[in-house]
């Protein structure tokens, strides 16, 4: 599962694709408006700034806004900067490897194997996802209704 940390981050970062290009948003406002915490949106957001997904601007019209376009940010960019690598066992990180404590041959190992799958699957799934895709899906299902 993914972090309730990550879920936030996920969530105030469709909230400034919603607000627009080049459109800020105060913390205040996707505090409120998508039920986080003010201090915990805080920090995720400065965590966001560092790593190049959003800036911050001051002064009347400042707040936050994406840095980047949403096409170009990935749920996936976004889980690995949050909440760290997208694999379920150590060994199977591109970020973070290490061999499994317990493991005698990686290329014999059948839950590695398995979970490999899953992985690879996953990490395509985020990957390829970007924050417009997001937008956009949730748009259609809203137009079908």
């Amino acid at each position: 599962m993914i972090s309730q940390k990550a879920r936030y981050a996920l969530r105030a970062l469709v909230a400034l694709t919603r607000a627009g290009e080049g459109e800020s948003l105060m913390i205040s406002e996707i505090a409120t408006g998508q039920d986080i915490p003010k201090k915990f949106l805080e920090q995720i957001l400065l965590e966001l700034k560092r790593n190049g997904v959003v800036m911050s601007k001051r002064g009347k019209s400042g707040g936050y806004l994406l840095l980047k376009a949403p096409a170009e940010i990935s749920f996936g960019e976004v889980l690995r900067i949050i909440d760290g690598p997208i694999a379920p066992l150590p060994c199977l990180s591109k970020i973070a490897y290490r061999r499994c404590i317990d493991c005698r041959s990686e290329d014999d190992c059948e839950i590695r194997h398995v979970f490999s799958k899953v992985t690879d699957a996953t990490r395509a799934v985020l990957d390829r996802t970007t924050l417009a895709d997001a937008i956009g899906e949730v748009d259609l299902l809203e137009k079908a209704s």
